[in-house]
């Protein structure tokens, strides 16, 4: 009888570890910022190489997927609990903006000027538990090799989610991502047109 029992609780365990390796919770959702644009851009007029260097606060130093209830304490910071970016959201920016843009790394010493991208807010905001947005706020700055300021543009771009929940949070972000890069794109085209950047020529 002894026996029998010893069998069964060993029986019973093993049924434990196997539920919880292949059952029970969902796996995590891993996330990142996608492929990168899908039009190409235009690289000619720069004419010397140029450096990048996102800020971030250093609550958004984190793999969490972070989210807002507008309707319900608007400044408590949240997590989902089963989904996860692949990088911190600053680097994954950063990374993605050498990517597209053909900039490099900061504190490389091989280049004239430095776009620099500090981010406030990225994150989704619910309006309702079922209507949500995805926000970036900010400024993209040019700064020469002294770091003093060529040029600044405001950021401030905002997306509805399809879905209210994880999924939906990502896709309009890495959206707003896209506008954001194919924007700092635009404004340094202006800025160079307009004479502001012409010490990153040099």
């Amino acid at each position: 009888m002894r026996r029998f029992a010893i069998i069964m609780l060993s029986l019973s365990l093993s049924a434990c570890f196997t539920a919880g390796k292949r059952g029970g919770d969902a796996p995590v959702a891993i996330y990142d910022l996608g492929p990168g644009l899908e039009r190409k851009i235009d690289r000619s007029q720069r004419l010397s190489p140029m450096a990048v260097e996102v800020r971030a606060p250093l609550w958004f130093d984190t793999l969490g997927i972070n989210y807002r209830l507008a309707y319900s304490d608007p400044a408590r910071l949240r997590e989902y609990a089963r989904a996860r970016w692949a990088g911190p959201p600053a680097q994954m920016i950063q990374l993605g903006l050498m990517r597209d843009l053909g900039l490099v790394s900061a504190g490389q010493g091989r280049s004239n000027c430095v776009v620099r991208l500090e981010i406030d807010e990225f994150s989704q905001v619910f309006e309702t538990p079922s209507v949500s947005r995805a926000q970036i706020h900010g400024r993209v700055q040019w700064l020469d090799k002294s770091r003093t300021r060529l040029a600044e543009q405001p950021i401030h771009f905002e997306r509805v989610a399809a879905s209210a929940d994880a999924q939906g949070g990502v896709r309009a972000l890495t959206a707003l991502v896209g506008q954001l890069t194919a924007a700092i794109n635009d404004w340094e085209k202006e800025s160079a047109a307009a004479g502001q950047l012409r010490s990153c020529q040099l």
